[in-house]
């Protein structure tokens, strides 16, 4: 006789066994904890077509049941269905399951076969583990087991690998019959923007037209313009849209027409069909990069040598093989690496992303020091990756002149080409715009036409369809009006033709490259364009610390032009000159020459001065003389020993008392101390002081910040700080 708990619904009294179904293993502990029904199919199709496998699972509950179990403890998880059991990630229903055996609330798991549970030996060997531990029983169709014995331990663990096993098959058989469908060309896969599949499986080019030329024009502008963003802008800047086939519901298949997007963009630049090649395997899962609950992550771009199928001529092709090359070739040189020549962007820099440095072979970065020419060209590889020196830098703006100078005299022989090639362009430009334009005119007057028919077609007497057709009509109506006004707002800014003053303004500037480099109207963008166009790359190597730096230009047609720049330097010392400048001035001094004299005598000789490559003019060379210490010119002289007694230049007495001149300058104008300044154009100033005002001020120097001014105001007769007073003397 069986006994039945009122509260809970568990046996408390003897078991007698009912059926078959009964076995030994199970003990009046299971009874008391429920029994778990798992349920679940691998994908939804299964799901919606293999309706018996699922009934048969859902039966499940009639067998616990006839193992003991009352109808109110069987439980049913159904959570995971149309979900691959090869991975616990994204199985809700599983992972409850091995919650509730954790928290010992489970006595019998059921399922019609262990690949219902598990695919995978890590979760299922992790399930047998916890049933072991808290005597969890699992039952399929063909008995009972007891994990925690070892022959039924031994069992679910060859079971599990053979469930594994048989997984791994299916997919390799699935897998094979795709690659060697792929390796014919014959696997079909969704169609790129401008194409179609026919119901034959034929891909064919889109039979819209505008669809077409948008695709081409893409091509067209990226080839043009060098890259995806400037392209993005064009077309934004032209209101040109994409078209898009809808790939899934009920409108799958009709033509949509999209604001365009880079990603749109980037999938035609990268995509090989665009050049009739049939691609397969261009993104192969990485197991490592899967998130769970996102089975389409973990995606990643294979290199063209790992692709598992690549044939080339098999789809009608937009552009060539060759140009689908160029363009991906240009997208990696556009990406902010340091190996990469990166894209064109704003700036004074134009040799950015086309130097080389000739000590390690890297590309040079730019910095910016602010102001429009404040810029520099630096290699830091070496710096970086080994904490040694810095390779080289130098001072861009010189660089760039040197550069700029070769560039247009190479191309003053092809002024002529280059003024037709420009106004050409212009022109076909302006033809494809407006191709576009009359293909979208030309939609929305077929659109509203076809509204028309339909609402002419309709019964008068069905006012409720007439209603809904008229206001249809009206809305394509609406569409074509304001497509109407957009393409004559388009047509004002951009005219139709080009003037016979625009034409001959394009033959002037081309003829005359020189002047169109320097127009206002050409940016650094354009010039920097301009400079990708012909040259390949430019090889710098600074000769040490001196002001010589060695250029080779690398032309894109394979030959070179070497040069020697002149760049600024800190020191006269790193001049390569500066043993014969320092004699020559030696000798100019000793000839009592003035100092403009001098400056301009070193000029014709072709000396310069370190700091820009510049002329000497009086101020650098009177400088220059100080410091190397050399006799001053005679009229100099005689100007230094005009002074009176007590009187000092002021530079004289900051050194005798010592301290800074800037710092005496600051005690002049804020009246600590007495002095006047030369009768000249910016003469010098002479400071008054005896052997008593010395003794003070060398006082006054050596006290704490911050106590001059007291030290000024506790004298018995304080100077009252005021502002000086320029005296003349003759």
């Amino acid at each position: 006789m069986t006994v039945v708990s009122e509260s809970t619904g568990a046996r408390t009294g003897p078991i007698q066994p009912r059926s078959q179904w009964q076995s030994e293993k199970i003990q009046a502990t299971h009874w008391e904890r429920l029994a778990v029904v798992y349920v679940r199919q691998s994908t939804p199709q299964q799901v919606l077509n293999h309706q018996e496998s699922t009934r048969m699972q859902y039966n499940l509950k009639e067998r616990a049941i006839q193992l003991g179990w009352v109808s109110e403890r069987v439980l049913t998880i159904d959570d995971d269905q149309g979900k691959s059991g090869a991975s616990a990630e994204g199985r809700t229903g599983f992972q409850r399951l091995v919650s509730e055996v954790t928290l010992g609330h489970v006595g019998l798991i059921l399922g019609l076969e262990m690949s219902r549970l598990a695919r995978s030996c890590k979760d299922w060997h992790q399930l047998l583990e916890v049933c072991g531990l808290f005597g969890t029983l699992i039952a399929d169709l063909d008995g009972v087991y007891d994990p925690a014995h070892f022959n039924d331990r031994l069992l679910l663990g060859l079971k599990g690998t053979m469930s594994e096993a048989e997984l791994h098959i299916l997919k390799q058989r699935m897998l094979q019959g795709r690659l060697n469908k792929a390796g014919r060309g014959e696997l079909a896969f969704a169609v790129p923007n401008g194409y179609i599949r026919r119901p034959s499986g034929e891909v064919s080019l889109d039979p819209d037209e505008q669809v077409q030329s948008v695709v081409r024009l893409v091509f067209r502008k990226f080839e043009e313009l060098g890259t995806l963003h400037a392209v993005l802008r064009f077309l934004v800047a032209h209101r040109i849209q994409t078209g898009v086939r809808i790939r899934e519901g009920s409108h799958k298949g009709e033509l949509e027409w999209r604001h365009p997007a880079r990603m749109t963009i980037y999938n035609i630049l990268k995509n090989p069909m665009y050049a009739g090649a049939y691609a397969y395997g261009r993104s192969q899962q990485d197991p490592r990069r899967k998130r769970a609950g996102r089975p389409n992550t973990g995606r990643v771009r294979m290199p063209r040598d790992r692709w598992r199928v690549l044939l080339k001529d098999r789809f009608p092709a937009y552009i060539s093989w060759d140009q689908y090359e160029r363009n991906l070739a240009r997208l990696r040189s556009n990406r902010a690496r340091a190996e990469e020549a990166r894209a064109v962007r704003g700036g004074p820099a134009l040799l950015c992303g086309l130097l080389i440095c000739a000590r390690c072979g890297s590309r040079m970065t730019v910095h910016y020091q602010g102001g429009k020419t404040g810029h520099r060209y630096g290699c830091q590889r070496m710096l970086v990756e080994f904490g040694t020196k810095a390779c080289q830098g130098l001072a861009g703006p010189p660089l760039d002149r040197f550069v700029t100078e070769r560039v247009l005299e190479a191309l003053e022989p092809a002024s002529l080409e280059l003024s037709l090639t420009a106004a050409g362009h212009m022109e076909q430009e302006r033809e494809a715009l407006l191709q576009v334009w009359g293909q979208r005119l030309e939609r929305a007057a077929y659109e509203a036409e076809r509204a028309s028919r339909h609402y002419r077609l309709v019964e008068p007497e069905n006012r409720l369809v007439a209603r809904q057709l008229a206001q249809a009509w009206e809305g394509k109506l609406l569409d074509q009006k304001e497509l109407e006004e957009e393409h004559r707002r388009w047509e004002q800014e951009q005219p139709r033709t080009l003037t016979g003053l625009e034409q001959e303004a394009i033959r002037n500037l081309a003829q005359d490259i020189p002047a169109l480099w320097k127009a206002p109207t050409t940016t650094d963008g354009d010039r920097k364009e301009i400079l990708r166009q012909i040259v390949n790359r430019i090889v710098v190597d600074s000769q040490g610390q001196s002001e010589r730096v060695g250029v080779t230009i690398e032309w894109i047609g394979g030959t070179k032009s070497t040069g020697q720049v002149i760049k600024p330097v800190r020191k006269l010392e790193q001049l390569t000159c500066f043993a014969a400048l320092r004699e020559r001035l030696d000798a100019l001094v000793a000839q009592d020459l003035t100092v403009k004299a001098i400056a301009q005598r070193l000029n014709q000789e072709g000396f310069r001065s370190p700091k820009r490559g510049t002329s000497y003019t009086e101020v650098n060379m009177r400088t220059m003389i100080r410091r190397l210490g050399l006799r001053e010119p005679q009229k100099y002289t005689l100007r230094r020993s005009s002074l009176e007694v007590h009187e000092w230049w002021l530079p004289d007495l900051a050194r005798a008392i010592p301290m800074p001149s800037a710092t005496l300058y600051s005690w002049l104008r804020r009246g600590w101390v007495k002095g006047h300044k030369e009768k000249r154009t910016q003469g010098r100033w002479i400071v008054r002081a005896d052997a008593a005002e010395l003794e003070r001020l060398q006082h006054l120097h050596q006290l704490p910040l911050g106590f001059h001014s007291r030290a000024i105001w506790a004298e018995d007769k304080p100077l009252k700080p005021q502002k000086t007073t320029v005296e003349a003397v003759g």
